[in-house]
């Protein structure tokens, strides 16, 4: 299959593609945006958490090798 075929075949597809209307996409871009956020937002603070607990871990074994 050539390149001008397969890009024929996929103009051909999308335009089979129903689209959602203009509120129906701004409201689940909004949703995807949201969650991505808070997924952004648990994982800024699992690093946090994370950084306090292995700084911890290694004053412990700083005062034992004294």
């Amino acid at each position: 299959m050539g390149i001008r075929k397969y890009t024929k075949e996929v103009v051909k597809e999308a335009r089979r593609v129903r689209w959602p209307k203009r509120e129906k996409l701004i409201s689940l871009v909004s949703v995807v945006i949201v969650v991505v956020i808070i997924a952004a937002l648990v994982l800024v603070l699992e690093d946090i958490a994370a950084g306090y607990l292995l700084g911890g871990i290694e004053d412990a074994f700083k005062s034992i090798g004294n």
